[in-house]
């Protein structure tokens, strides 16, 4: 099987993610912040995940609903888990970024840590428009610049290595870290108004090694594992070398995150 299918065969371990992605939740935080609602409208949060900052959303919208979209069944599952106290505020939607099952619904557009993954940012920002009103806001944050460039290069590294070599032929990286200049000439050309996009340092340090590999295998590498699934002992060998990497580092099990701030708003 190519490794781009086993990508895509490869389920997120919500339970796990849920439980480690304090980092995306502090830093969406911030972005929901920057999102003006009044209480009454209906909002997609793209990428819900698990639904913790889904919470925060829904208590600013007494009035409003939700609907949250991710791509991961695994992840709409614990989202509904943990948004059940909102009972029918919130609907869940299976589907990609890039092609959005609505037309014309949305007052604005939620998404933190999630428009990386989406590879071509043209499809995925004319999607994001079609599904606002006319004078709906996007506001969303995702990887950009140089995000997580130590890691990636150390990871390229370990794929060529003879070892590895053979469980990564036909490798397609799965992100697209977009600078603010790019991002800005993207949504305007997807026929945004009021554009605006930043690129800012967001390192994160995680306290110790075991802490280190798991958020690896559970969010940054979750791609190369899935390239190894056929293997566990490499995918083993593959998490400890890039784990006694970072050891050295100063300071040590640092991750070098980028975080892209981007919003827009469609004319009305």
């Amino acid at each position: 099987m190519p490794p781009g299918e086993r990508s895509e065969r490869r389920e997120w371990n919500a339970e796990v993610y849920h439980r480690v992605s304090n980092p995306q939740v502090a830093w969406g935080a911030a972005v929901l912040d920057r999102l003006p609602l009044v209480g009454n409208e209906l909002v997609i949060d793209v990428g819900c995940g698990t639904g913790r900052l889904t919470t925060s959303l829904l208590e600013r919208l007494p009035l409003g609903r939700v609907i949250a979209v991710d791509r991961s069944a695994n992840m709409l599952s614990g989202a509904r888990e943990h948004l059940r106290p909102f009972g029918g505020r919130v609907a869940f939607v299976r589907a990609d970024a890039a092609t959005l099952p609505c037309l014309d619904i949305a007052d604005a557009i939620f998404s933190t840590a999630t428009f990386h993954w989406v590879r071509d940012h043209d499809e995925l920002f004319a999607s994001v428009f079609r599904a606002l009103v006319p004078g709906g806001r996007l506001v969303a944050q995702c990887g950009g610049g140089p995000n997580i460039e130590r890691i990636r290069v150390r990871a390229a590294r370990l794929m060529s290595d003879l070892m590895f070599a053979p469980h990564f032929r036909g490798w397609t990286n799965p992100w697209e870290f977009a600078s603010a200049a790019t991002t800005e000439g993207r949504l305007a050309a997807a026929g945004f108004a009021e554009v605006s996009a930043s690129v800012e340092p967001a390192p994160v340090v995680q306290p110790n090694g075991v802490d280190y590999r798991e958020f690896l295998a559970n969010v940054i590498c979750h791609p190369h594992l899935a390239c190894l699934a056929d293997a566990p002992e490499l995918q083993t060998r593959f998490l400890d070398a890039l784990t006694s990497q970072a050891a050295n580092d100063d300071p040590a099990f640092e991750l070098d995150y980028w975080r892209l701030n981007l919003q827009a708003r469609k004319p009305s």
